[in-house]
């Protein structure tokens, strides 16, 4: 599979962290299982529906060509029928309130067609997207879509919760609540409250995934002689502490993490056939 990395736009950047396109030229009726992987971040993914579907595996429903979901915190299977021919979009962790304007915990979990949540000068995106003859184009069409989002819900960017969003990812999931919260002049429920409408988790497991992301960053370098060097580094308690969370956010043990996925695309990995 083809796999690149697009950097958005600066006046996009607040709001995006980058764009992600995922190719292949296989058999029309093919299948291959996706398995995405908690990264603290919302998301939008557009999949030129004349060439395949995405279904979830649980249920087999289908899902619509371009998509907003919310925080992934367990393992979930995806299904796409067809020539992978994807655009995703790799949200900053606040943005479905900030750009979309939705309590971010009704989309944990979750996903929903982004037509239903448009304005409706907006919801012929995916006639045009369907029309652009380039993925450059598709993904200056979803661009300009966002920044008019964007400008439509400007009030609802919460400054305080960014600035904690920002002391976890640098803190790599290592932080003191105490601390944060003193400094926010917040208490532990508002902070908590405020979390799940912005991000939609709370900032405790907001701080677990950024710190699973960690460890499965040094998992996927090779940067490590025994599985308890990451567990002790990454602050777990130990080994089978960090086992029982990557198998949390996996469903597989790290032993079997590369035996059982190929990652072709950031924390997006294809599950490997038996």
């Amino acid at each position: 599979m083809n796999y690149r990395i697009i950097l958005p736009p600066e006046n996009l950047k607040p709001f995006v962290r980058y764009f992600w396109v995922l190719e292949n030229n296989v058999a029309a009726d093919s299948a291959i299982t996706f398995s995405p992987l908690a990264d603290g971040c919302p998301g939008i993914m557009y999949q030129q529906p004349d060439k395949g579907t995405f279904s979830l595996e649980e249920d087999n429903k289908q899902l619509a060509s371009i998509f907003l979901y919310g925080q992934t915190i367990q393992p979930v299977k995806m299904v796409l029928t067809g020539k992978v021919s994807t655009v995703g979009i790799c949200l900053q962790p606040h943005a479905l309130q900030s750009v979309f304007g939705i309590d971010a915990h009704e989309l944990t979990g979750t996903c929903i067609d982004l037509a239903l949540i448009q304005h409706k000068k907006e919801r012929v995106l995916q006639e045009k997207l369907l029309a652009a003859t380039s993925i450059e184009k598709q993904i200056n069409l979803i661009s300009a879509s966002l920044l008019q989002s964007v400008e439509a819900h400007r009030e609802k960017q919460d400054a305080l919760t960014g600035f904690a969003i920002s002391a976890i990812m640098q803190g790599k999931g290592a932080v003191s609540f105490a601390e944060l919260q003193q400094q926010l002049q917040l208490s532990e429920r508002t902070l908590e409250r405020r979390f799940k409408q912005s991000i939609g988790v709370s900032a405790k497991l907001f701080a677990r995934i950024c710190r699973f992301q960690e460890s499965l960053s040094q998992l996927r370098k090779n940067n490590y002689q025994k599985l308890s060097d990451i567990a002790y580094e990454n602050g777990y308690s130990d080994q089978s502490h960090f086992i029982r969370t990557f198998k949390e956010f996996t469903g597989v043990s790290p032993f079997d993490y590369k035996k059982q996925l190929s990652e072709v695309a950031e924390n997006f990995p294809k599950v490997n056939n038996e």
